[in-house]
């Protein structure tokens, strides 16, 4: 699904707190021209919308501000929202006209039953549920699969054991740990068995 939202430019000394009563969102386009930015004015309503529908430093959404005039192509950079209301206060947009390469968040998708987890009842624990790679703006991938049904008891995976598309790069600490299988304790187990509650107590 391509995604789309109409900006305008922001009158300079414009406050905030009375954009939002008038409906409109403040928001910020940079990465268009070197370290220049726009300070931006979205509908409130638009960019609920938008928000529902997109994944920061993630998905790519046209941008268009009719009065300077501009068109393109922008990751949605940062989502700002009120502490306890969920009301959006703020966002920001990447261009990526101008880039060779961009860095996203992609959600991991992890696939299969470790070995561990069917033959010897262990747990899988899974440590990164996304993570934060460089790629073409126009490669972005939905998610990365990664196959464990081949990990056992004790066994982990880490970033540096996955193989990426071409490509592709990470661009975090490739010794984090992804996924790791560990036995369940015997009390576990019992309890898990008998249906009987287990309690655990710890010294101080």
């Amino acid at each position: 699904m391509e995604l789309s939202i109409e900006c305008q430019k922001r009158e300079a000394g414009a406050k905030p707190r009375a954009l939002r009563r008038e409906g409109l969102l403040p928001a910020v386009l940079y990465g268009h021209n070197g370290a220049e930015s726009i300070s931006l004015t979205v509908n409130g309503r638009e960019a609920e919308r938008l928000v529902k529908s997109a994944s920061v430093n993630n998905t790519l959404v046209n941008v268009d501000i009719p009065e300077l005039p501009w068109k393109g192509k922008a990751l949605l950079r940062e989502v700002q929202t009120h502490p306890w209301k969920s009301q959006l206060y703020h966002i920001s947009f990447f261009s990526i006209a101008s880039q060779d390469t961009i860095e996203v968040v992609v959600p991991m998708n992890y696939q299969g039953i470790p070995q561990g987890v069917k033959d010897e009842g262990a747990t899988l624990d899974i440590l990164v549920s996304e993570l934060a790679i460089s790629c073409e703006p126009d490669s972005i991938p939905e998610t990365l699969d990664v196959d464990v049904s081949a990990l056992g008891v004790g066994e982990n995976l880490h970033i540096s054991d996955l193989k990426l598309p071409a490509g592709l790069s990470v661009v975090t600490d490739t010794d984090k740990t992804l996924v790791t299988i560990f036995a369940r304790r015997a009390a576990e187990t019992d309890s898990a068995e008998t249906g009987a509650e287990t309690t655990v107590i710890t010294e101080v």
